[in-house]
């Protein structure tokens, strides 16, 4: 199947993005972690990645991780309602299941639904986020197949710092947090970072007319988290540290007209404790231990029976060793990993499952030439997988560089499609991809272009499938089984300029993700997307304007229910008033707009939030 974008089209889109490039140009000194699993100046990183600084979410203004990201170039959202409600973070048309997401080298996420609980992860705990897109299992093992999101909390550097912020606005939404942080100097130094924060707002009816399950009534949500990162320099060369975070979300939804309070409560939790060593000059070792829990549970009637538990544990052991050979870093990992699923309903799922890996990578630099390679084996209850990728970048110019790549990823069988009764097979096998891109990139320190074409291939999809293939006894809906096989395949295009002292920015997506069984568009995913954003600043103000706009998506599989495009415009601006002062007042959808991200669930309005932020150092 070949992506159909006309060349007219192709030629307008890139002038489009030329014209109004993407004001987010990545610094030449950023370092990122996610794309080699070690520290690396993005500069050296043939993976197409981004990051999204504390400065930008600070000025962001957005509700949620999720607005965050949906601002964000290669990344689609379908959301059931307000920011409390379920959502799903779609990469490069991968559904959310496809793609890893990790809090401070954490993974975290549900092995029953096997995507991660966007609306508990909360946006005021977050210093940066590192996106790394295209697939990832030969460094992360399963379900990397559409990219990996990477969540760094908070951490203490310099001199000791507090900052705090308070904020409120449209649906008597109210928001706070504040971090204190610092570290000390010397040959035994000492960092720290603590941060605590609540959100709570009365929210909208997360359903419309029409919807069985429709309750005119607001939908709220309150959430709070404390998170915190401690390390100690016991030696030059060697460190020791710990982290964590918890976070606790109470939302509400409808279920019809009920005057019972319909209600979900889910629990986020992560934690390490590490160790770095250098035994030897030239070897860097960490070990590492972590958990993470997904803890959900559901109201949904008075009844006893309208009551659901359904917690994740994970817990990692990971080895790994940096082996710096001149200016090339070779990698040697072993991961070990648990997930275990405690449920009040189906003792099916009531299981653990463990995954041991092997992997090794290989980045090198010669000259102009960028090369990394990488090799991973997971086992586990449902077999062997082996992955692999190898990247090849050319410095074209100071300026321009070319990319290639070409990886192969799986996605491991939720516990849902393996055991859940009367839809589960224990026989289903992992989902496995295989992904072709080319990328060029320019960057003059001032204006930055980038435009990249990639075709993942994926098959043994698992889907529901009616009437089930190896016979109807017990499964009357029909039930999880590999059949089905779809190709993700496009086009992005984002920039970054200057003109007459305004920032401009865009990022353009044109893609066909497609079910190739069906020849059906694959749900919730629009066939172009985008966003532009213009920033001005004069003096201590700072204001700005945000264009999101998307094609039309299908809510079925069929694709006979539609879900139309939409354009939203936002406005923003944020004022200093001192050092230690600044305050920030956004408003999104001016245009109150209604739109659909999930059929008969209703879409924020016209909403209005001001805060005032504090830093003290």
């Amino acid at each position: 199947m070949t992506l159909r974008i006309s060349r007219p089209a192709a030629l307008s889109s890139l002038a489009f993005a030329m014209a109004a490039c993407y004001a987010h140009a990545e610094p030449t000194d950023t370092v990122v972690v996610t794309a080699t699993r070690t520290p690396q100046p993005l500069a050296n990183v043939i993976s197409d990645t981004i990051t999204i600084g504390p400065e930008q979410i600070a000025a962001s203004g957005a509700g949620s991780i999720v607005d965050l990201l949906q601002r964000q170039r290669g990344i689609e959202i379908a959301r059931n309602g307000g920011a409390g409600t379920a959502s799903s973070v779609y990469i490069r048309g991968a559904n959310s299941n496809q793609n890893i997401v990790l809090v401070d080298g954490v993974r975290i996420g549900s092995s029953t639904t096997g995507a991660a609980n966007w609306s508990a992860i909360p946006l005021t705990a977050i210093d940066h986020i590192e996106i790394v897109y295209g697939p990832l299992s030969s460094l992360y093992g399963a379900d990397a197949i559409g990219g990996v999101i990477q969540i760094f909390t908070k951490k203490g550097k310099g001199a000791p710092e507090v900052t705090a912020f308070a904020g409120y606005g449209s649906d008597k939404t109210r928001e706070a947090d504040a971090t204190l942080s610092g570290a000390t100097g010397g040959e035994h130094s000492f960092s720290y970072a603590i941060s605590a924060g609540k959100e709570k707002s009365d929210g909208f009816s997360a359903t419309r007319p029409g919807l069985s399950s429709y309750n005119p009534d607001r939908d709220g949500y309150d959430k709070e988290n404390v998170s915190g990162q401690f390390s100690l320099q016991v030696a030059p060369g060697y460190e020791a540290g710990a982290l964590f975070l918890h976070s606790k979300l109470e939302s509400q939804y409808d279920n019809g007209a009920s005057a019972y309070d319909v209600r979900s409560k889910a629990e986020l939790e992560s934690a390490a404790v590490y160790g770095k060593a250098k035994f030897v000059p030239n070897v860097d070792t960490l070990l590492q231990y972590s958990e993470s829990k997904d803890k959900g549970q559901n109201w949904g009637s008075a009844a006893a029976s309208g009551y659901s538990r359904i917690d994740t544990k994970q817990t990692d052991i990971t080895l790994q060793n940096d082996v710096r050979i001149g200016a090339d870093v070779l990698q040697l990992l072993y991961d070990h990993r648990k997930e275990e699923v405690s449920t009040n309903g189906s003792e099916a799922l009531n299981r653990d499952r463990t995954t041991n890996s092997w992997a090794a990578s290989y980045n090198a630099r010669r000259g102009a030439n960028l090369l990394n390679a990488s090799i991973r084996r997971d086992n586990a209850v449902y077999g062997s997988k082996n992955t692999g990728s190898i990247g090849y970048g050319y410095d074209i110019s100071a300026q321009l560089r070319a990319t290639a790549s070409y990886g192969t990823s799986f996605r491991a069988p939720t516990y849902n499609e393996l055991y859940y009764p009367s839809y589960g097979n224990v026989n289903n096998k992992p989902e496995q991809g295989k992904n072709a891109e080319v990328g060029l990139r320019w960057d003059d320190g001032v204006n930055a272009l980038s435009a990249s074409y990639f075709h993942n291939q994926l098959t043994n999809l698992l889907v529901n499938t009616t009437p089930c293939p190896f016979g109807t006894a017990g499964y009357a809906f029909g039930c999880a089984y590999n059949v089905n096989k779809a190709l993700l395949e496009g086009v992005t295009i984002a920039g970054a300029t200057k003109v007459a002292g305004i920032d401009l920015a865009a990022n353009l997506d044109l893609q066909d993700p497609k079910d190739d069984t069906s020849g059906k568009r694959l749900q919730r995913r629009a066939r172009k997307h985008g966003n532009v954003t213009a920033d001005y600043s004069i003096g201590a103000l700072k204001t700005g304007v945000e264009l999101e706009f998307s094609g039309d998506r299908y809510d079925d599989a069929a694709n006979k229910v539609r879900l139309g495009g939409y354009g939203l415009v936002n406005l923003y601006a944020t004022y200093t008033f001192t050092k230690d002062w600044s305050a920030l007042v956004r408003w999104n959808n001016i245009g109150d707009k209604q739109y659909d991200l999930a059929r008969l669930y209703a879409t924020p309005g016209s909403k209005v939030f001001a805060g005032i932020r504090y830093g003290y150092k």
